[in-house]
């Protein structure tokens, strides 16, 4: 079984462990690398696997995935590099740092080290992830099939081209936030139209759960189906009109734009 260290028990690193051991990946196959003691802990009482340093937590692995912050990715490397130079394992690293660029990895690892980098999304934590992965210079057909072997179990995972995991970032990295939004603002609609607040929760969840197997069990597109329960002069209808006179599409692709922008600066900051 292939040996995975996660470096990072942050939010990505989490739901990464969450959703392979869910998915039945032995805890003994993973390690993770944390550097804050309550947090550490926290990860251990709640997945049962070891926490310790990154040079640790890198040696034996044969995948090591970086989920860690963008500003913290130059000094994890330098704890990384030493590891890599000396193993006598043909290691793999994954990155999940959301707008660092392969380049810099190759920069600061030993010459040829595979890099594929990762955006993920935290539905992992469920299984029902979104990942685009990505080929570093060094990465080969076979990395990459590994690398989408490790994710598959936790969601889709899609290969694009490095220029266009910025977007990537915008549309799925960030994605889930922008639904709980939506969610949240449904939801206080529903109670300030007289419904008790656990009421107007549920309705609103299994709605967007059952529009989302719709959609995705469908042939048809979104647009279709939209107009599909779309009557003319009906509820939906006033409703649709009302967000398309709000800007809903304006707003979206604003949001999605200063999220790719980000990314972008978030990228150029860690170098």
């Amino acid at each position: 079984m292939t040996r995975i260290a996660v470096i990072g028990g942050g939010r990505i690193g989490e739901a990464l462990i969450s959703g392979l051991l869910g998915a039945g990946r032995p805890a003994k196959d993973l390690v993770v690398a944390e550097k804050f003691e309550e947090r550490a802990r926290e990860l251990t009482e709640r997945f049962g696997i070891r926490v310790t340093s990154t040079a640790d937590a890198a040696e034996g692995a044969d995948i090591i995935v970086v989920a860690v912050k963008p500003g913290d990715v130059p000094a994890i490397l330098d704890d990384l590099a030493p590891v890599v130079e000396e193993s006598d394992l043909d290691q793999l690293l994954v990155s999940m740092a959301a707008g660092v660029p392969t380049t810099l990895f190759e920069a600061r690892l030993p010459a040829g080290t595979p890099i594929v980098r990762v955006m993920p999304n935290t539905p992992m934590l469920v299984g029902q992830g979104a990942s685009a992965v990505t080929a570093g210079r060094h990465a080969t057909a076979e990395h990459l099939a590994a690398v989408e072997a490790m994710l598959s179990p936790v969601g889709l995972v899609v290969k694009v081209g490095e220029a266009q995991l910025d977007a990537v970032t915008a549309v799925s990295g960030s994605g889930p936030a922008y639904f709980f939004l939506v969610v949240e603002a449904m939801v206080d609609a529903g109670v300030a139209l007289g419904l008790p607040r656990t009421v107007a929760t549920e309705l609103t969840v299994q709605t967007i759960v059952g529009s989302a197997a719709m959609l995705a069990d469908s042939d048809e597109s979104a647009t279709e189906l939209r107009a599909a329960v779309t009557s003319p002069g009906g509820t939906t209808a006033a409703a649709v009109g009302q967000l398309e006179r709000g800007g809903v599409r304006a707003a979206l692709l604003d949001a999605l734009t200063a999220a790719r922008d980000r990314s972008v600066q978030l990228g150029a900051g860690s170098q």
